[in-house]
């Protein structure tokens, strides 16, 4: 199992997982064809900016049922789009010594275990400052039926395409995934 997925996982093995995932994702935002950077920008592109690692940051966490209906409508970063999602259920964890849940999403394809990952839209206390002012994203592997523990690794969280300019249209996270706290792991703002 791949460290960032595996809930037993050593930190110094997530740690060096983290840094290998970091390197790639520089590169496809350099070499890639659909890389979000405009092509102007590519070729004095060093590399994205990051939070050290800290394993602070790194929670496994079951997930719970769904606090509310099963369909969430998110706003996006254009006007009058808007995207659908099902609540897949909700994360519950201890950041800064906060009492914290987000919930865990997937697109509404018309079927409740449709889609094969989890989508965690969140905002946190470091939005416009730190990080990307929209918020970020985590992705996890749905696990199956009977494995309920998740790694909920804030050192993976990324920032969405619209964070790089360009003609995306990004989905807002929902308002109860704004989280009180800062969040100091993950992806930063990106250099202009």
């Amino acid at each position: 199992m791949n460290p960032l997925d595996d809930p037993r996982a050593t930190v110094e093995a997530v740690e060096r997982a983290t840094q290998a995932q970091r390197q790639l994702r520089d590169r496809a935002f350099k070499l890639d064809a659909d890389s979000p950077l405009p092509p102007d920008r590519r070729e004095a592109f060093t590399g994205l900016r990051y939070f050290p690692f800290d394993a602070r940051y790194r929670f496994v966490v079951k997930l719970e049922p769904c606090p509310r209906t099963a369909i969430i409508e998110t706003a996006t970063t254009r006007p009058d789009d808007a995207r659908r999602y099902r609540c897949a259920g909700v994360f519950r964890f201890t950041a800064e010594g906060v009492s914290c849940a987000l919930l865990a999403l997937t697109p509404d394809l018309g079927a409740p275990d449709a889609a094969p990952d989890l989508f965690v839209p969140f905002r946190d206390a470091t939005a416009g400052k730190e990080t990307y002012a929209a918020g970020r994203y985590l992705q996890l592997k749905r696990r199956g039926a009977d494995e309920d523990e998740y790694v909920l690794d804030f050192n993976q969280a990324f920032n969405p395409y619209c964070a790089y300019g360009g003609n995306y249209s990004c989905p807002l996270p929902p308002p109860e995934n704004r989280l009180p706290v800062p969040i100091r792991a993950g992806e930063k703002l990106p250099q202009r």
